[in-house]
């Protein structure tokens, strides 16, 4: 077996461990019938194997409670309940009886099952088939006595490092920092969810490895870099020490980084430029806070959403944004509605469509649910009477959405005045340009939005038509694309033209060679991820306009992002020539890089 595997750099770190092999996946069952005299035996099997699952559910259920709270665990209580499923139970028997064997038996029904949720009218049976998938898996492991693993069964202080297929929400609830030191997945691109909960969660982490579930036994050891993208197993004592020394490496410049975190952020002709940082979960804005970010530029709030069962309610959401925005004392607090859908969805799908990213998500579905989305409005202005909140709307692609989420926010000022509840009213509504649509019609959002906001991630997937979550396209998912740069050109000069501020949102600011084209093109406003803001500051400090400027002008010129990029390398060292190749995230797969490579942002 090839030693080292090669994925997407997701999340930056140097762990070694134990492999973990989580293969989340309904297994294949062949056809199998039973004589009548095995049909009694063949049925207590499957009432052992129902049992167990319902006891598995529970100690899971249990765990995930202690280590990551009693909402999340909630998921596991509704596939116990709807193990406990009369008509469930009864069909598998039914078949069993008709002398199928219980695996078969089990797999019809689910099978069934989930088509039919699949194709129901009501939401709340479709949004159930990602538990019926997980039931599938679990049971039938039991029936064909494979192993019944979950993250949460990593003991603490292993150091574990979790390789499966793909992380699903009531996969993702379970991980445990204690216990779990890396993660390594086939699918997956740096700019899937996966990658940017690994980022935020603070899990070193490689995406992209197609078939390392296949490869791997999970009896091996292994290093992983998330910075490089590679996953190498049963390493030699020599190439631990190696990867060990890189580790202190890296750490020692984040160390003298941080020790800088606090000068201001601006060219080297004084320049100003506004770093914010991307905030995930509302646990880690404090520590967000200490990067030395000018504030939140975007937090995500559909990460409260993933993995449960339920959509929280309107003081829970409150805490959690006005956590966020005291940790940042005053400074601005860019807030995402719900960005439900694509590659983010509740647990069993919200609703599941055969092109999602197409579909009904984000500002679609708030809007299509006021009532769901009423409670998150209101949230959101109770929680600015704490500082200065600016709430950021994706997936727009007409000013009706803008002025339909304004009369959703006059009803929430109402509703809030009646209960003489405390709140702010007057909110900045911000527009995320994140289609081609968006940014052609850049100049139509003026009137009635307060600020631009460019989500990278979505505006480079839909301008190049390529899922930014198929590891199988990701080096076709190529940032400084003609078409894209053009793209936030237009927006930056209508913004300036309507006297918007226009920043940028996206994993295209975190990348340093990016953020030299992005300044270029007029971006003053970045927000990054809170680990990039030390080293930025430091670059950005020794880079002249005139320099940036003349990056973006030769990176629109350029027939192909493989030339735009080659020239804005050449560009970028020879404007921060006092910086080392590490410090700006040039270096080669084969060195130590803190970032991931342009390319695979």
């Amino acid at each position: 077996m090839e030693r080292v595997l090669r994925g997407l750099p997701a999340s930056g770190g140097i762990v070694a461990g134990p492999v973990y092999l989580l293969r989340w996946e309904v297994p294949e069952v062949a056809p199998r019938f039973v004589s009548d005299a095995d049909v009694e035996a063949e049925l207590a099997r499957w009432r052992r194997a129902l049992e167990a699952a319902r006891q598995r559910l529970a100690l899971v259920a249990e765990r995930t409670a202690q280590h990551a709270g009693p909402q999340e665990a909630a998921i596991f209580e509704v596939q116990q309940e709807m193990l406990a499923d009369r008509s469930l139970v009864g069909e598998v028997e039914g078949f069993i009886r008709d002398r199928r064997g219980a695996e078969h038996a089990f797999d019809l029904v689910m099978l069934e099952w989930k088509r039919r949720f699949e194709r129901a009218p009501q939401p709340m049976l479709r949004e159930r088939v990602g538990d019926l998938t997980d039931l599938h898996i679990r049971v039938l492991s039991l029936l064909l006595e494979l192993p019944d693993r979950d993250p949460v069964s990593v003991p603490k202080g292993t150091n574990a490092i979790i390789v499966t297929h793909d992380l699903t929400p009531s996969l993702t609830v379970q991980l445990d920092r204690e216990a779990i030191a890396g993660l390594a997945t086939d699918e997956g691109t740096s700019t899937s969810h996966v990658a940017i909960l690994a980022r935020s969660l603070g899990i070193p982490a490689v995406v992209g490895l197609r078939d390392a579930t296949a490869r791997l036994a999970g009896t091996e050891r292994a290093v992983l870099d998330g910075a490089r993208g590679v996953l190498v197993v049963n390493p030699s004592d020599e190439e631990v020490d190696a990867f060990l020394v890189r580790a202190q490496q890296a750490a020692a410049l984040e160390a003298e980084l941080r020790a800088q975190a606090n000068v201001p952020a601006q060219l080297a002709d004084g320049t100003r430029i506004v770093l914010r940082v991307n905030v995930d979960i509302p646990e880690e804005s404090e520590l967000a806070a200490e990067s030395g970010a000018d504030g939140v530029g975007l937090m995500r709030t559909e990460f409260m959403v993933l993995g449960r069962t339920g959509m929280p309610d309107e003081d829970e959401q409150y805490r959690a944004y006005a956590r966020v925005v005291r940790a940042f004392a005053g400074k601005p607090v860019v807030i995402r509605t719900f960005d439900i859908g694509g590659d983010k969805l509740p647990v069993g799908g919200f609703p599941t469509e055969p092109n999602p990213f197409l579909g009904w998500r984000a500002i679609r579905m708030c809007l299509d649910q006021p009532d769901l989305f009423g409670v998150q409005l209101r949230a959101l202005l109770r929680a600015a009477v704490h500082g200065d909140v600016r709430i950021l709307l994706p997936l727009v692609v007409s000013v009706d959405e803008v002025r339909e989420v304004r009369a959703l926010l006059a009803d929430a000022v109402r509703a809030l005045q009646q209960r003489g509840a405390d709140f702010r009213a007057n909110v900045p509504v911000g527009v995320m340009i994140e289609t081609p649509a968006a940014a052609v019609a850049a100049d139509t959002f003026v009137q009635d939005a307060d600020f631009f906001s460019i989500g990278t991630n979505d505006l480079v997937q839909y301008t190049l038509a390529v899922d930014r979550g198929n590891v199988n396209l990701a080096e076709r998912f190529t940032p400084l694309h003609p078409a894209v740069l053009r793209l936030i050109q237009r927006t930056v000069e209508m913004g300036a033209r309507g006297g918007l501020e226009t920043s940028v949102c996206g994993e295209m600011g975190s990348n340093p060679l990016m953020a030299f084209v992005l300044v270029g093109l007029g971006i003053r406003h970045l927000s990054v991820s809170p680990r990039a803001v030390p080293l930025l500051k430091r670059i950005l400090r020794a880079i002249p306009a005139s320099a940036a400027i003349a990056a973006a002008e030769a990176a629109l010129a350029a027939g192909t992002a493989g030339e735009a990029e080659r020239v804005v390398r050449r560009l970028l060292r020879a404007a921060a020539s006092d910086l080392s190749p590490a410090e700006l995230g040039l270096l080669g797969p084969d060195q130590v890089d803190m970032f991931p490579r342009a390319g695979a942002i």
